[in-house]
């Protein structure tokens, strides 16, 4: 057999297997994520607070969660006049093909948490209305001394809600929703509308303004609670993946 020929077959040898490793290499390293939305944890603030202070619990519960869950969970924290702003991030993230346009597969594969604090409270039930209509399932509400917004019903939890709980206090000018029922209890859970009284329990909230002390008295009282806080965020981690285990650098 001549060189030339010989060096012809060893080209077409190696041609060969590069297609086949291209045909064959490694999948997208963003496959994964591409197929599988992250869990989606909304919260919403109450008056005119801003979703970024951190004096508020609603944003510490945020702040924690994203140290717990590095990666594959959501979270995020808006001003309660912005439920639209969290409903077209939740159509994007559920978007995982990226065409624009949510299929019923894409749909179903939602894992979704929204809470909040007073408006905060009545607009999370607003958010999982709105993604009923979307047919858009939605794991679980929580609500702390929710008030309900001019036009919104904040004690009825809409049918794509599998589960929903209430926390909320009796007392003062602003006290919230003391009981929240499903729309159809054979689709939704009410886990519990939780009552806390802090007229014979105080306690004390520290970096809240003085004329939210002086006027809300119980209603800033339950959102500052450590007990209440720490109650909210464990049934929120319900619902969140496996936290993986740190790396110890050990074999």
């Amino acid at each position: 057999m001549g060189r030339t020929v010989r060096a012809w077959i060893v080209i077409s040898c190696i041609l060969v297997s590069t297609f086949r490793a291209a045909g064959d290499g490694p999948a997208d390293p963003n496959a994964n994520l591409k197929r599988n939305p992250p869990t989606i944890v909304v919260g919403f603030v109450g008056g005119f607070i801003r979703p970024d202070n951190s004096v508020h619990g609603g944003v510490q519960i945020a702040a924690h969660l994203r140290k717990e869950y590095p990666s594959g969970v959501y979270v995020n924290v808006y001003e309660n006049r912005h439920s639209e702003l969290a409903h077209r991030e939740i159509l994007h993230l559920l978007d995982t093909n990226r065409d624009g346009k949510l299929s019923d597969a894409e749909k179903q594969q939602a894992r979704i948490i929204i809470y909040g604090h007073s408006w905060g409270g009545s607009e999370a039930i607003a958010l999982a209305k709105s993604l009923q209509t979307d047919k858009i399932p939605v794991l679980l509400t929580v609500q702390v001394d929710s008030v309900a917004k001019p036009g919104e019903n904040d004690s009825v939890i809409p049918t794509n809600v599998a589960q929903a709980a209430n926390f909320y206090q009796p007392n003062g000018i602003i006290h919230g929703c003391a009981r929240i029922r499903a729309a159809d209890p054979s689709r939704t859970q009410i886990l519990g509308n939780f009552r806390f009284d802090y007229n014979s329990h105080p306690v004390h909230c520290v970096g809240y303004p003085w004329y939210a002390i002086a006027f809300e008295f119980s209603h800033i009282e339950i959102e500052c609670d450590p007990s209440v806080l720490d109650k909210v965020e464990s049934l929120i981690s319900t619902k969140l993946p496996a936290k993986s285990a740190p790396d110890t650098g050990m074999k």
